[in-house]
């Protein structure tokens, strides 16, 4: 992870705006799960958001390294 920069994304859960803020590689790993399971990216930060115990970007960051240590998403080597 070499940029360091957070991106910002708005998404509505349960009827209410919020946003959230990750590294590009992190939205990268989450855009590709939400397609690979087929839903839209809401759903996927609205399931993550039911079942956090902390912040709902580290809900997000723990989301993409489980799916990635699962295999579930194959991550691409930086070059």
């Amino acid at each position: 992870m070499g940029s360091g920069s957070l991106i910002k994304r708005s998404i509505t859960l349960k009827g209410h705006r919020t946003s959230v803020a990750l590294e590009p590689e992190f939205w990268a790993v989450i855009d590709a799960l939400a397609n690979r399971r087929g839903q839209p990216l809401a759903q996927l930060v609205l399931n993550a958001d039911l079942n956090r115990e902390g912040g709902l970007a580290s809900a997000l960051r723990c989301l993409a390294l489980e799916a990635a240590l699962t295999g579930e998403i194959q991550l691409e080597p930086e070059e």
